[in-house]
């Protein structure tokens, strides 16, 4: 009986075998001991064909690539592809455009309009007109206040730097440690890279004093010209309050000379809603009329771009 049993055992083994070992025991019956050497030497070369191979493709080839990194490979193939197609398709636009239009000159660079821009506001440090802003009243001044400080000074500085005849810019009274300072930082890209001179000393010691114009409304002689020698004042003071003669007491404390932007002299009051007139601006708006005043020597065509119709004054030749 045991033998019987051993005997099913032994065929039911032989037939869950799998093909592979059938098909090698099939092998071994056809061929003998000479086949068996034969078959592992042959399976020995295949094995070692396919190393050789292996070995042979470079690391990045497709053929060893998931389908996700050939998926993205054709993906950045693509975006290259466009993007010379479309640099090849701008290089063409300026060529026909420049064959229509000869006269007019070749765009230039972002990075010689910036050298340009430097070395203009570098000329004007040494021979160019003056204008302190006057930082030496913040103390006085709320964040809010000091938020909109900050905004007029990045503005004045983007409009000098436009400017074909630019001035120096000088702010005086600034400390590195004010909380204007850090407003600057916080709300102004590459404040600390500006083209300007940052002093902690008062205007008022750093050049001799017959130099000095302060600049305010509440002065009662009219600038006339903008004069190379001198060195003008912006009190950087944004008050909301409106406390009027600031500006006008702390020239006086000084003995120097003011002026006043000659609103009045070429420009009137119009009616408005709220009935509301005023003189006081922005200095970055001041600065706006300095420097249009300078390029073109033009009053009325600098006070319209400094003052808006906000404040309730109109050029007298706009007046019906």
């Amino acid at each position: 009986m045991t033998k019987h049993m051993d005997c099913k055992l032994e065929e039911s083994a032989q037939k869950t075998e799998s093909p592979v070992l059938q098909m090698q025991e099939g092998v071994l019956e056809d061929t003998g001991e000479d086949g068996i050497s034969e078959s592992f030497q042959l399976l020995q070369i295949d094995m070692e064909c396919e190393h050789q191979e292996r070995e042979t493709l470079p690391t990045g080839s497709a053929a060893w690539c998931s389908k996700n990194v050939q998926r993205k490979q054709r993906h950045w193939e693509k975006i290259v592809a466009a993007k010379k197609s479309k640099r090849k398709q701008e290089k063409e636009r300026r060529k026909a455009n420049h064959a229509e239009n000869p006269g007019i000159c070749p765009q230039h660079s972002k990075r010689f309009l910036r050298a340009l821009t430097k070395e203009k506001l570098l000329e004007a440090k040494h021979s160019g007109p003056r204008l302190c802003i006057d930082l030496s009243m913040t103390h006085h001044m709320s964040k809010k206040e000091l938020s909109r400080l900050a905004g007029q000074i990045r503005r004045l500085y983007g409009s000098n730097k436009k400017a074909d005849r630019p001035f120096w810019i000088c702010l005086t009274g600034f400390t590195t440690d004010s909380p204007l300072y850090e407003e600057c930082l916080r709300m102004n890209d590459g404040f600390s890279s500006y083209l300007l001179d940052i002093m902690e000393e008062d205007c008022f010691s750093l050049f001799p004093l017959e130099t000095l114009v302060y600049l305010t409304p509440d002065s009662e002689h009219a600038l006339e010209d903008v004069d190379l020698n001198k060195v003008y004042i912006l009190g950087g003071l944004v008050d909301e309050s409106i406390q009027k003669k600031v500006t006008l007491q702390k020239a006086w404390e000084y003995s120097v000379r003011t002026a006043r932007l000659p609103i009045q002299e070429y420009m009137v009051k119009c009616q408005n809603g709220k009935n509301y007139h005023s003189q006081i601006l922005a200095i970055n708006q001041v600065f706006d009329i300095l420097s249009t005043y300078f390029e073109t020597h033009n009053w009325p065509e600098a006070l319209k771009k400094g003052v808006s119709s906000g404040k309730g004054y109109v050029l007298w030749n706009l007046v019906e």
